[in-house]
């Protein structure tokens, strides 16, 4: 499954902030981040459900806000993707050569 990951952790607080830097890891150990606070995951059921259950451990449930959505399948049938500005150097859904 292809999934978008959002995230608005409250950082007012040093607490805040490590809640912030918990979240983007958690995030960047399934995903690609594409802005600051979202992510493209790809992942199984098993796999999703795993995440979210540690990005619900890691917030402060009166505090943040997490949304993650599942994006249509296959990539090349969304209805509507457009980059504007700067753009990604590399395509997250194809081989990466070094």
């Amino acid at each position: 499954m292809e999934m978008l990951v959002t995230y608005d952790v409250a950082t007012d607080s040093a607490a805040g902030r490590r809640r912030l830097r918990r979240v983007a890891k958690i995030c960047e150990a399934h995903g690609q981040r594409v802005q600051k606070s979202v992510f493209e995951v790809t992942l199984d059921a098993a796999g999703l459900e795993m995440m979210k259950h540690r990005l619900y451990q890691a917030i402060e449930r009166t505090q943040d806000s997490l949304r993650v959505y599942r994006l249509q399948e296959p990539r090349q049938r969304y209805v509507y993707v457009e980059e504007l500005g700067h753009p990604l150097p590399f395509d997250l859904h194809e081989p990466l050569v070094l």
